[in-house]
């Protein structure tokens, strides 16, 4: 399947119009919710497909983000043999009381797995706590970089992300 096809397809399952408050507290008028697209077994393997190619060749696993992030990489690591580590917004107060799940980080060179990038704020806050863990991060995937400055405040940060689609990718899909 082409790029220009998958486009379309996230675009017509996930794209919805109206007011919207993102998580970084700003207004739009439209919004991808990822969960039609990550809920829809063809398109997620699809997608994951397409991510593949992205991640780099020298990572030893895959950090999705809590949540939208943890069926991508999941499916991402099935596809790439990596293994997955499950990364929560804050740590949970009872068990491990651990902040990433699925093993031990120190010294993992590590991909950060998203779904959607606005503004970076949480990808920062996850890198800082899985660096804080001993994991080596310098790259992230995502399916859409909505380009709200998310690449560049990720940047600040020594991080390359990478993303399967930007804004600008997906505006020819858009009819209102």
């Amino acid at each position: 399947m082409g790029v220009t096809e998958l486009a379309a397809r996230v675009f017509a399952a996930s794209h919805l119009t109206g007011t919207f408050i993102l998580r970084s507290g700003r207004k739009a008028d439209h919004y991808f919710d990822k969960y039609r697209f990550e809920s829809d077994p063809a398109l997620l393997a699809d997608i994951v497909a397409a991510m593949a190619p992205l991640v780099p060749p020298d990572v030893d696993g895959l950090a999705g983000l809590e949540l939208g992030g943890v069926p991508l990489a999941t499916m991402l690591s099935s596809v790439t043999g990596l293994p997955v580590f499950f990364v929560r917004k804050e740590p949970k107060k009872y068990g491990t009381e651990k902040v990433c799940e699925g093993g031990d980080v120190e010294g993992q060179r590590l991909v950060i797995i998203e779904d959607v990038v606005t503004t970076g704020g949480q990808m920062v806050l996850s890198v800082q706590d899985l660096r804080a863990e001993g994991a080596i991060v310098e790259h992230a995937l995502c399916v859409i970089d909505r380009e709200g400055g998310g690449g560049d405040v990720v940047g600040a940060e020594g991080i390359e992300l990478r993303s399967l689609f930007t804004m600008k990718d997906l505006e020819p899909y858009r009819t209102s």
